[in-house]
C-alpha cells in the first residue's frame, strides 16, 4: 500500500516500452514509491496523474520504432494526454524521459519548451552519424551553469547508451540561442582523458554526433528533462563493465552513480510537492 507521505512516481509501459522494471526499482531505492501503469490505462482515466509527483517516461523500443523513434508514442502522448500533460507541468510536478522516452519528449513538443511552449517541436533525435546502434558506455558531464533540478550537485558520470536515434539536431539558430542562453542543456557527452565536451565529431566519446555534445536538455523551468543515456542501468556497483578490477583495486562505488539522477528528482519533489 502506497504511504501518503512518500514521493510517487508515475511510469508509463507498453507497446514495447522495456525499462519499466529497473526504473521502478531505481525510485524505490532513493525513496519514492513507483507504480508501473499501461499508457491505455492513463490515456482511459487520465486523472490518475493528479495523484503522482514525478511521470518517468521509459526507454525501449515503442512501437516498434516506426516511423521514427519514440514519434507514435510521442504522438500519443501530445494528441490522447496533452491537457493532462500540461495541467502536470502547470502544477510544478517533475516529468523525466530516458532514450525513447527521451524522443518522445523531444518529439511531443515536451522538450525543450522553448518560451515554456511544450507542444512545438523545435529539436529531434535522428540517425546516429555512425550508421549504426550504438551500445557502449559514456562519459558524461553536466552543465555548471543548467538550472536543471535532476542534474543538480553532479559533476561526472558513466553511463551507458542503447540507441540507433540520439543524435540531437536544433531546429535553427533561434531556439539554439535560446537554449543555450537559459542553460537548458543539462547534459554533455565528455572526453575522459581531457575533461572536454565531446562535439559531434569526437567519435565515441560523442556516440551519434550530437550538436553540442548535447546528452540531455531540459525545459526553462529544470523540472523537465530527457537524456539519452541511461541512469538506470548504472543502480548497481556491478553493473560496470570493469567492477572486477575496480573491486581489486578497492574503487568500486558503494552504489551505481546513475542514482544520483533519481535522489535529485525525489528530494525535490518530497521538499516540494509531498
Amino acid at each position: 500500500m502506497a504511504d501518503n507521505n512518500k514521493v510517487k512516481v508515475l511510469i508509463p509501459s507498453g507497446y514495447g516500452l522495456n525499462c519499466e522494471e529497473e526504473t521502478a526499482f531505481g525510485y524505490r531505492m532513493a525513496g519514492a514509491d513507483a507504480d508501473i501503469v499501461h499508457i491505455n490505462d492513463i490515456i482511459e482515466k487520465p486523472g490518475t496523474m493528479d495523484d503522482y509527483h514525478i511521470l518517468a517516461l521509459v526507454g525501449g523500443f515503442s512501437d516498434g520504432d516506426h516511423i521514427a523513434s519514440g514519434k507514435v508514442h510521442a504522438n500519443r502522448l501530445k494528441y490522447r494526454l496533452g491537457e493532462p500533460l500540461q495541467k502536470f507541468i502547470d502544477e510544478g510536478k517533475l516529468i523525466i524521459g530516458v532514450c525513447n522516452g527521451f524522443q518522445a519528449m523531444i518529439k511531443s513538443g515536451i522538450l525543450p519548451a522553448v518560451g515554456k511552449d511544450y507542444a512545438r517541436q523545435t529539436v529531434t533525435l535522428t540517425y546516429n552519424d555512425s550508421g549504426k546502434f550504438e551500445d557502449r558506455w559514456v562519459h558524461l558531464k553536466s552543465n555548471p551553469k543548467s538550472n536543471c533540478i535532476w542534474t543538480a550537485g553532479i559533476d561526472r558520470l558513466y553511463l551507458p547508451v542503447r540507441h540507433g536515434e540520439g543524435k540531437v539536431r536544433i531546429q535553427d539558430e533561434n531556439v539554439l540561442n535560446s537554449i543555450t542562453s537559459s542553460g537548458q542543456i543539462a547534459l554533455y557527452y565528455s572526453i575522459p582523458e581531457s575533461g572536454e565536451i565531446a562535439m559531434e565529431k569526437d567519435y565515441p566519446h560523442n556516440p551519434n554526433g550530437s550538436a553540442l555534445g548535447i546528452a540531455g536538455l531540459a525545459d526553462p523551468t529544470g523540472r523537465i528533462f530527457g537524456m539519452m543515456p541511461h541512469w538506470e542501468g548504472f543502480m548497481s556497483p556491478y553493473n560496470h563493465p570493469a567492477w572486477t578490477r575496480l573491486k581489486r583495486e578497492g574503487t568500486l562505488p558503494r552504489e551505481g552513480p546513475g542514482l544520483a539522477i533519481a535522489r535529485n528528482g525525489v528530494r525535490y519533489a518530497a521538499e516540494r510537492l509531498v
